[in-house]
């Protein structure tokens, strides 16, 4: 899918110069830097589900041990 992003320029800057060092397209560098973001999110999204799943599965644990 087509789309525009518009950067500040001292961003657009940075991504320039890491797109020459690894003499690549700055459009390489963005997908690879959305790719990152979108599995580092994923799985920030699927720890906190399991914490929570956690947490209401021993409850009963936690607030014994809270009380003791």
């Amino acid at each position: 899918m087509a789309m525009t992003v518009r950067l500040p320029e001292d961003l657009d800057a940075k991504i320039e110069e890491i797109a020459h060092a690894r003499h690549t397209s700055k459009h390489a560098v963005l997908i690879e830097a959305a790719e990152r973001f979108a599995n580092s999110e994923s799985k920030t999204a699927r720890v906190l589900m399991i914490a929570d799943g956690i947490v209401e599965r021993y409850a009963d644990v936690m607030k014994r041990l809270e009380d003791a």
